[in-house]
């Protein structure tokens, strides 16, 4: 089953790739948001983009793009259907020059994630999925592969890792997997790719006790959920995203919905809360 939007996304996530590309490894000014976080011209030209394009396609769905976010709580309250966006996520490694930066477009309705889309403008690669919709890795030009996470550890109990965020909780958090499991293979990877990482197969857990905000984790919520995985809260609830006062999220857990470890975790984690 596919969503009915979701083409559609999915061509606008490559064209706003095709936006960004040719400022990548280019000459760039860069200038600093009210939170001193980066911003580029290519974050401003797949913002437009994007927002212009998702409009277009439903033009009573609002769209929350971090290029655009100044809109007050209690406005936001009564959306009931919102797209929420990230038209260049991982600007940090984009202004450095590495290939880990994506585009994020996921559809949120009543706090949850309907579908989302993470293109990976440097390879054409893009994945996208939902819950109760399934998950795809797709080459640009190619043909979509459906994808799943892994119930169990192919061989090391493998954490996806921030190459750039960690914090003490979440170094005991994975001290206490490695007695667990073992030692942990770590994968380290920028952007929504931890999530994609999961969704594929190729990591058991991802763990995120370090801040983040919506827009940087609801599409890739969307195609892990697809694929067959799940984000919680630190205390095992459903991660949504209600509006509220910051864009900031809480700490979460990110993994394969049957996995056997799957309480452990949990377990885990609360007694870091």
């Amino acid at each position: 089953m596919i969503h009915a939007f979701l083409p559609a996304v999915i061509d606008l996530v490559h064209k706003a790739g095709d936006v960004i590309l040719p400022f990548w490894r280019g000459d760039l000014n860069v200038e600093r948001k009210a939170d001193e976080s980066p911003v580029t011209a290519a974050d401003l030209a797949a913002h437009r983009l994007l927002a212009d394009g998702l409009r277009a396609l439903a033009p009573d769905v609002p769209v929350l793009s971090e290029e655009d976010c100044s809109i007050a709580p209690e406005q936001r309250a009564q959306w009931t259907r919102w797209w929420l966006v990230d038209p260049l996520d991982g600007t940090k490694e984009f202004i450095a020059g590495s290939e880990e930066y994506t585009v994020n477009v996921a559809l949120i309705e009543r706090g949850r994630v309907v579908f989302g889309v993470v293109g990976v403008p440097a390879s054409g690669r893009c994945y996208y999925g939902g819950s109760g919709l399934g998950a795809w890795r797709e080459e640009r030009g190619g043909e979509p592969r459906e994808i799943s996470v892994r119930i169990s550890p192919a061989e090391a109990f493998t954490v996806v890792a921030s190459k750039r965020h960690s914090s003490p909780a979440q170094e005991r958090l994975l001290a206490g997997l490695a007695e667990r499991f073992g030692d942990l293979q770590l994968a380290n990877i920028g952007s929504s790719l931890k999530f994609c990482l999961l969704a594929e197969g190729s990591a058991d857990c991802y763990p995120r006790l370090a801040p983040t905000s919506q827009w940087d984790t609801a599409a890739a919520q969307g195609v892990l959920e697809g694929a067959g995985g799940e984000v919680l809260d630190l205390r095992g609830q459903p991660f949504t995203y209600e509006a509220r006062e910051t864009y900031l999220n809480e700490s979460f857990l990110a993994l394969p919905r049957a996995a056997e470890w799957r309480e452990e975790l949990v377990q885990l984690a609360r007694a870091l809360d």
